[in-house]
């Protein structure tokens, strides 16, 4: 496309770059590769998923007393007292300078608002996005994001470097196809030609975008070089895509209920298991499960008042007692699922646990008093060494950033990194 000098066709530019905005979410690359020791024994990969909730969880009923090996297990978390040695808790680790109540709970896992994220080198690209680039096409879904009961304040929790909230699966039967339905053969054709064609549109957003160069400012080539950023991710989508498109999906003897299930309850169990199935079949090694809320029905006996409005609680004793339903089956949950990575061997020497790292917790520290500080925390598996509740300085010079235990996790992850979105380090006291 010739330019003449100060003058282009904005209509024209917009043409690729719409085509390209208008693209699916395309996570499929290519295929599963597994490391292999010195010894010649396969190297069986590490996992991470992380689990937010959108509401917290109530801090008096969340935090040990106690620090150390020997503490009294809280309310919340006694349905996770038979896994105690699997997991630790944190206390006083947030994210410095992050505040705006609900509004914040999206920064959870990057410790970066998304309208500041243009002015950190990394934008606010979140930790499940950070692990999901290292793994690149080694699995068929670098990331899968989930969502149980809607929208989220803020865009959810995963983000990737431009600053873009990736859309999670809210629907129990797309998840299960995503994962074990194979895709028809006429629908492959269209695939293909679909993959041809997206990938002849980029290559006209490249050449018009190119073509601007010489036309543009300090502050607009900035831009445009963000732009171009995304286009190669794209790209790099497109051909992974393809790469996957004739090879077959695990076979797997689980079914979804028919009917599907219609109360929150009822549901919540059913995405654990779907996670479950996903890393022990490698279609992923790294999940994300947004928990919001519900929409109709909760299916909780002796639930009678909405979510949020428990959650603003006012020390209401019946309120409060309303919400502890609420959150230990949360925690309930949480802990079939550490059982089912557990009860899973995946080598001689370890469990699925055992090389999956799994975060729980929120952007929210309280919610009662919208508070971003001292988030609710804890991290199982993962081959870390676990069994403590772990409680570090609040505030001042000592603060610790909890992007120090992302750094850990990333390093555990096999990343050679020493820095991650407010971190000044790793964490201390975690091996």
């Amino acid at each position: 496309m010739n330019l003449p000098q100060n003058q282009f066709s904005r209509r024209s530019f917009l043409r690729g770059s719409g085509a390209l905005v208008a693209l699916p979410f395309l996570e499929s690359l290519a295929q599963p590769l597994k490391a292999i020791a010195a010894t010649g024994r396969q190297v069986e990969p590490v996992r991470m998923v992380c689990v937010g909730l959108e509401y917290s969880m109530h801090p008096a009923d969340f935090f040990p007393s106690e620090t150390g090996r020997n503490y009294t297990t809280p309310d919340l978390l006694k349905p996770l007292e038979g896994l105690r040695d699997d997991f630790t808790i944190f206390s006083h680790l947030d994210h410095p300078g992050i505040k705006g109540g609900h509004h914040a709970t999206h920064t959870f896992l990057s410790g970066v608002r998304s309208e500041l994220a243009s002015g950190q080198p990394e934008g606010n690209i979140s930790l499940d996005q950070k692990a999901a680039e290292f793994v690149g096409s080694n699995t068929r879904y670098p990331s899968i994001q989930l969502n149980s009961g809607g929208g989220s304040f803020g865009g959810g929790i995963s983000w990737n470097r431009n600053g873009v909230a990736l859309p999670p699966v809210s629907d129990l039967q797309s998840m299960f196809d995503a994962l074990f339905l194979e895709t028809p053969e006429s629908q492959k054709s269209r695939l293909a030609e679909s993959y041809k064609l997206n990938t002849s549109i980029l290559d006209v957003v490249r050449e018009d975008a190119l073509s601007l160069k010489k036309h543009l400012g300090k502050n607009d080539l900035e831009k445009l070089d963000e732009y171009f950023t995304s286009v190669r991710e794209v790209e790099k989508r497109l051909s992974m895509s393809e790469a996957w498109l004739n090879k077959a999906k695990p076979v797997v003897d689980y079914q979804l209920p028919n009917p599907l299930p219609t109360t929150f309850y009822d549901e919540v169990p059913l995405y654990y298991d779907l996670m479950k199935l996903a890393l022990q079949t490698d279609s992923t090694r790294i999940l994300t499960y947004n928990i919001v809320g519900w929409k109709g029905d909760s299916g909780f006996s002796g639930v009678t008042k909405g979510y949020h409005d428990l959650t603003h609680h006012g020390k209401d004793p019946e309120k409060l007692r309303q919400l502890g339903i609420i959150e230990s089956f949360y925690s309930s949950q949480f802990a079939r699922f550490l059982e089912n990575l557990k009860n899973l061997q995946v080598s001689p020497d370890d469990s699925l646990l055992d090389k999956t790292m799994v975060l729980f917790g929120s952007g929210i520290g309280n919610a009662s008093s919208h508070s971003n500080r001292d988030l609710p925390l804890l991290l199982a598996g993962g081959g870390f060494r676990h069994g403590e509740h772990k409680d570090y300085p609040k505030a001042g010079k000592k603060q610790t950033p909890l992007c120090n235990l992302y750094v850990s996790m990333l390093q555990r992850f096999g990343m050679e990194i020493d820095e991650f979105g407010t971190s000044r380090g790793t964490l201390e006291g975690l091996s």
